[in-house]
C-alpha cells in the first residue's frame, strides 16, 4: 500500500473509533450540580447533589428528554464564593451543560450571577432568599421574602403575642437584606426601634456563649420575645446547644428559623429545641400521596432509611420538573427556547398543590409554621389557606416597592412602574 493510501486508510479507522464517543457525547444532556460538597456548608448542600442525581436517574428510567439520556456534571465548590464562580464558569464554557441546578447562600448565588448572565447560563436556585433581584437566567424556587419571612413574623405576632424581636443572622447578604425587610415591615406594624435588635456572626461561628446571654438579657424585659434566625450552615448546631445551656427554653423566646430543617436537625439532639419553630414551603411531616411516594423514594435511591427530606429539596424536585417540562414543551434544551416555555408552566408540588412559574421567575408556593419535635421532625402548626406567588421586589422597602420583574411582557426584570425605565438586565 502506498504511504498516501495508507494514511487515508489510518484516518479513516481513527475517525470511525473516535465516532462512538462523538456520538455518545452528543446524545447526552448534561445537567450542572454546583453544590458545596465540602465546607461550612456541606451539612446543607450534599443533600441537594444526591437530589438531583436521584431526579436525574429517574428521568433516565422514563427514556430521558428529547430521546436522549442525562448526564449529571458534579462539581465542589466547597463553601468558597469565588470558587463557585470559578465552577459555574467551567460548567458553562467547557462541560457546556444544559442546566445547573445550585446554590444555597446568596453570596454564592450573587457570585456566579455574572457568570450565567455573560454566558446565557440557565440556573435553578432552591433555596429561601432575601428577594430584591430577578435574572432572566435564574429560576427562584425558594421563598421570597413574602413567602416565609414576611408570614412568620405574622404568625409570631398575632399567635404567640411576641412585642420585641431579635433578627439574628450569619453575616452576608441574605440575613443583612432580609432583615432590612422586616426591620421595615417590623416598623410599619407599630413596633418601636429599641424593640429590635439586630446582630450578625461569622460563617461557622461556633461560640455563642456571650451572643446567647445577650438574647437573653433583652428578653427579660417584662414583654414577649422571640429571635428571627437567619443562622446559616453549622453555625446552627452550637446556637442551639447554648440556648439549652442557658435553659431558654421556647415557651421562655421562641426561635423561628428560615435555615434550619430536617437535615440540620438530624445532626442535633433535638429534645432541647423542643417547640421551636422553622418557617418554610414544606415539611417531611406533611401527609401527602405525593409527599409519601417521595419520601419512599429518596429513602431507596440514598440506601440510608435515616435521611431526611427537606424544604429545598422540594424545591428541587420542582424546578427539576418544570425544567424537563419546558424541555419537552420548547422540544429542545437551547436555553432561551427553555426561557420561553418555562413561565405559565404549573407541576404539582409535594404537599398537595400546584407550583406554578410566574413571569417574574418566582414560584407560587404555601407557607408552613413547624414546630420543632423531638424525633428532629416538625408539627405544623399553622399554614397558609392557599399558594402565595413569590414577589421578587420587596413592598415594604423604599428603593424597591415600586419595582416590578416582568420576563413575559416587560422583559425586565427591574422596570419602575413610575418612571417606565427598566434599569436592570432585561432580554436584547
Amino acid at each position: 500500500m502506498k504511504l498516501k493510501q495508507f494514511c487515508v486508510a489510518a484516518g479513516l479507522a481513527l475517525a470511525a473509533l473516535a465516532t462512538p464517543h462523538a456520538v455518545l457525547a452528543q446524545a447526552t444532556i448534561k445537567v450542572g450540580v454546583l453544590h458545596s460538597l465540602s465546607g461550612t456548608m456541606a451539612i446543607s448542600e450534599t443533600t441537594l447533589k444526591d437530589t438531583i442525581l436521584m431526579m436525574i436517574d429517574e428521568q433516565n428510567k422514563k427514556g430521558g428528554l428529547l430521546g436522549r439520556k442525562l448526564e449529571a456534571v458534579v462539581v465542589d465548590p466547597a463553601s468558597d464564593w469565588p470558587l463557585f464562580a470559578e465552577k459555574a464558569r467551567q460548567l458553562l464554557e467547557r462541560d457546556k451543560v444544559a442546566v445547573v441546578f445550585g446554590c444555597w447562600t446568596s453570596v454564592s448565588r450573587k457570585s456566579v450571577l455574572p457568570v450565567f448572565e455573560k454566558n446565557n447560563g440557565l440556573l435553578f436556585y432552591p433555596v429561601q432568599y432575601e428577594g430584591e433581584e430577578s435574572s432572566k437566567n435564574v429560576i427562584y424556587t425558594g421563598a421570597a421574602p413574602n413567602q416565609q419571612a414576611i408570614p412568620a413574623v405574622d404568625y409570631l405576632m398575632k399567635e404567640v403575642g411576641v412585642q420585641r424581636w431579635v433578627l439574628e443572622g450569619t453575616d452576608y447578604v441574605y440575613p443583612r437584606t432580609t432583615n432590612k425587610v422586616l426591620e421595615a415591615y417590623l416598623l410599619s406594624k407599630g413596633v418601636k426601634a429599641a424593640d429590635i435588635s439586630i446582630n450578625y456572626t461569622p460563617f461557622g461561628h461556633a461560640d455563642w456563649q456571650t451572643r446567647v446571654a445577650a438574647i437573653k438579657r433583652f428578653g427579660s424585659a417584662g414583654r414577649k420575645t422571640a429571635v428571627v434566625s437567619t443562622i446559616n450552615g453549622d453555625a446552627n448546631v452550637p446556637f442551639y446547644k447554648e440556648l439549652a445551656n442557658q435553659k431558654i427554653s421556647a415557651e421562655d423566646i421562641p426561635v423561628v428559623a428560615f435555615s434550619v430543617g430536617e437535615e440540620e436537625l438530624s445532626g442535633l439532639d433535638a429534645k432541647p429545641l423542643v417547640g421551636h419553630l422553622a418557617a418554610w414551603n414544606y415539611f417531611q411531616s406533611v401527609s401527602t400521596p405525593a409527599n409519601k411516594e417521595f419520601i419512599s423514594k429518596w429513602k431507596t435511591y440514598i440506601k440510608k432509611p435515616n435521611r431526611t427530606t427537606n424544604d429545598p429539596m422540594e424545591a428541587h424536585f420542582i424546578g427539576f420538573n418544570l425544567w424537563a417540562k419546558a424541555v419537552e414543551t420548547a422540544k429542545s434544551t437551547d436555553v432561551d427556547k427553555v426561557l420561553a416555555a418555562l413561565p405559565g408552566l404549573e407541576t404539582p408540588n409535594l404537599t398537595g398543590g400546584v407550583a406554578k412559574l410566574l413571569p417574574n421567575h418566582h414560584l407560587t408556593k404555601p407557607v408552613y409554621i413547624g414546630e420543632v419535635r423531638a424525633d428532629g421532625q416538625f408539627d405544623v402548626v399553622w399554614k397558609t389557606t392557599g399558594t402565595v406567588p413569590g414577589d421578587a421586589w420587596s413592598d415594604f422597602l423604599p428603593v424597591s416597592r415600586d419595582t416590578e420583574a416582568d420576563w413575559v411582557t416587560l422583559k425586565c426584570g427591574n422596570y419602575n412602574t413610575k418612571t417606565k425605565v427598566c434599569s436592570g438586565q432585561n432580554y436584547k
